[in-house]
């Protein structure tokens, strides 16, 4: 499908205002509620279960550095395999993306489980370069979905709910290692037993994916068509990734997405090296309900289609930097301290909260930040195949980033501090940047305008079939 003439969003992209829409029947099993839970699944069952294992703190590890290595090389590899998605995709559609993307996982766990369990090495490094071969095709593919998929009125509380089913994996997780490591109040490794649940629920990612509607068959209740075909040549659709990325205003939003996602092995590891089994357990149950209720609760205000855009998006950015800043700033004086007196946190020792509520706060404000990016990737997006891209080159981005942060949180003195002086920084520096793209969302004439058009179109195809209604 080509682009509106004007340079203006395509009708499935536009932001348009959900009261003067005319509302189409639509099956449930072909609604974009139903695709947006096949996803959600897909997305508990393979990133979800990896994030319940590293919410533990190393993946459940003793120490951290073998698993922040093998992380690192599983981004490194996402970094490769999220640029050639959208190639992938001409060739085998966006659900045979999906499916692909969820076979890598299981291979990782089964890396931690033997290394937890025989002190095997190898197999952690070889599970998580299958990890990383499959699942940047599975983040773009994810990303690209969940942005088309649903109406404009629908996309922020898509996201909530779809990104809810990630942090399912963690709550889950939590809530098993707690009940099975309660009584441990010292520092160490989780029970083995745990990982023999993940590697099954990893498993049945590619059979969940199966039930995923293609875009063909997705009914939405604004009666737009979803199309996420490639029609281009390999070496052309390379080229306009390319350009997609040299584009000004994604080069001023790659700090705000390296801030937004350098954070998560740095405050996994955070908990790992100060705090005890069971605490580490709590931790990851409990800052996956805060990050829950956050990141649903920023998807309905980018939902507010009667409040402007630019006032949503300008609000919801000023709250999300405002808090971040705060919360590394805490954390920077905690860790400087924490170098010198090498404490061990268990809820029964005096200064837990103020050790472990910083650990939930950044664990709300990765799922805040994460929501938000692909937020600013669906603005910046003019038609469903340059959402392909762009959802590529989000997670491709994001990949780079936390390659470098697992990587350097594997060497201790970026573990104990240099990871959080680090997050600190690109906060700081990121700011403005972002600000430079966020400033003109809802302010192009042009958008705004095709936009009004639709739902003027939509208010007389109502009108008209009031009409037609009388007469009958």
């Amino acid at each position: 499908m080509a682009s509106p003439r004007g340079g203006g969003k395509h009708p499935e992209l536009q932001d348009v205002v959900e009261k003067r829409v005319a509302k189409h029947p639509v099956r449930w099993y072909r609604s974009t509620f139903y695709n947006a839970t096949i996803l959600g699944l897909c997305n508990f069952a393979a990133p979800g279960i990896w994030i319940a294992m590293n919410s533990l703190g190393a993946g459940g590890a003793q120490k951290p550095y073998l698993v922040n290595a093998a992380n690192a090389l599983t981004f490194c590899l996402m970094v490769v395999s999220c640029f050639f998605s959208s190639i992938l995709t001409k060739y085998i559609g966006i659900k045979g993306a999906l499916i692909f993307g969820t076979v890598g996982y299981a291979p990782y766990a089964a890396g931690l489980y033997t290394n937890n369990r025989y002190g095997t090495e190898w197999l952690v490094l070889l599970g998580a370069a299958l990890c990383g071969i499959s699942a940047g095709v599975f983040w773009a593919a994810e990303t690209a979905i969940a942005l088309a998929y649903p109406e404009p009125y629908n996309r922020g509380k898509v996201l909530g709910y779809w990104l809810t089913y990630r942090l399912g994996g963690q709550i889950l997780g939590g809530a098993i290692n707690l009940g099975l490591n309660a009584d441990r109040d010292q520092a160490g490794k989780v029970s083995y037993t745990v990982y023999l649940v993940f590697i099954a629920i990893q498993a049945a990612g590619p059979l969940v994916a199966l039930l995923l509607n293609r875009p063909s068959k997705v009914e939405r209740t604004d009666g737009q068509k979803v199309d996420l075909s490639i029609f281009n040549h390999p070496v052309e659709e390379m080229r306009l990734m390319v350009r997609t990325f040299l584009r000004p205003k994604y080069l001023l939003l790659l700090l705000f997405i390296g801030q937004a996602v350098y954070a998560e092995a740095t405050f996994f590891t955070y908990l790992s090296l100060w705090f005890s089994v069971r605490a580490r357990a709590l931790g990851s149950f409990l800052s996956a309900l805060i990050a829950v209720t956050c990141g649903n609760g920023l998807g309905m205000w980018l939902d507010r289609t009667s409040v402007k855009l630019s006032t949503r998006s300008r609000v919801a950015f000023g709250v999300i930097v405002t808090l971040q800043g705060a919360w590394w700033i805490w954390t920077t004086v905690l860790v400087t301290k924490f170098r010198h007196t090498r404490p061990t946190y268990d809820w029964s020792t005096e200064g837990f909260g103020h050790a472990f509520v910083p650990y939930l706060f950044l664990t709300a404000g990765f799922q805040l930040n994460y929501l938000f990016c692909y937020f600013l990737m669906g603005q910046l997006s003019k038609d469903p195949q340059e959402v392909i891209r762009y959802s590529a080159l989000l997670r491709g981005t994001e990949s780079a980033w936390q390659a470098v942060s697992y990587g350097l949180n594997s060497i201790r003195i970026f573990a104990e501090v240099g990871g959080v002086y680090i997050c600190l920084g690109l906060w700081a520096s990121a700011i403005i940047p972002a600000w430079l793209v966020i400033r003109h969302f809802g302010n192009d004439a042009v958008a705004v305008a095709a936009a009004e058009a639709v739902g003027e179109d939509q208010t007389s195809l109502e009108q008209k079939s009031e009409v037609q209604s009388q007469k009958a």
